[in-house]
């Protein structure tokens, strides 16, 4: 990955997630978090690691961000927030946790040896061995989401 792209996408990535913690409207944030997500898998693909990018876009992208916005469609609850309570704490927070990211950054070698990854090895097990496994989960975590909806509507309803 070039130095341009890095900064590049390191630039939009800030943006999106500043984008996210201050977006009027929970639908804005939504989409801020897909920018965010993409984003990440695209330095996941940078790095030479396109399994983690892959399982980024599908689970996360992909799963957890259609997971969001059905629940604010089903909710039908608030979309807009309110004023920050809380400004100056938070501020403090996310400053002590930018210096201790920092901190760790620093003290992580220059280069880093390289050792077999077992990356290829774990997806080849994922999507051949374990691939029915795996979709059966996928069904059992839909019925809970329908379940849980389910439920939802039971106890709205008057």
């Amino acid at each position: 990955m070039s130095d341009l792209a890095f900064w590049t996408g390191a630039v939009l990535l800030c943006a999106c997630a500043l984008a996210v913690v201050t977006a009027r409207s929970l639908y804005r944030a939504a989409y801020a978090l897909s920018g965010v997500l993409l984003l990440t898998a695209a330095f996941y693909a940078g790095l030479g690691s396109p399994l983690l990018a892959t399982v980024q876009i599908l689970l996360y992208t992909g799963g957890v961000l259609t997971l969001v916005v059905y629940a604010l469609v089903v909710s039908r609850g608030v979309t807009e927030a309110g004023p920050a309570r809380k400004p100056f704490p938070a501020a403090a927070t996310a400053a002590l946790v930018f210096g201790a990211l920092a901190s760790f950054g620093r003290s992580v070698p220059a280069a880093i040896p390289s050792a077999p990854s077992p990356g290829r090895e774990l997806g080849m097990l994922l999507f051949q061995r374990y691939l029915v496994p795996f979709e059966l989960l996928s069904l059992l975590l839909l019925a809970a989401l329908v379940g849980a909806l389910m439920v939802a509507r039971l106890e709205r309803a008057p």
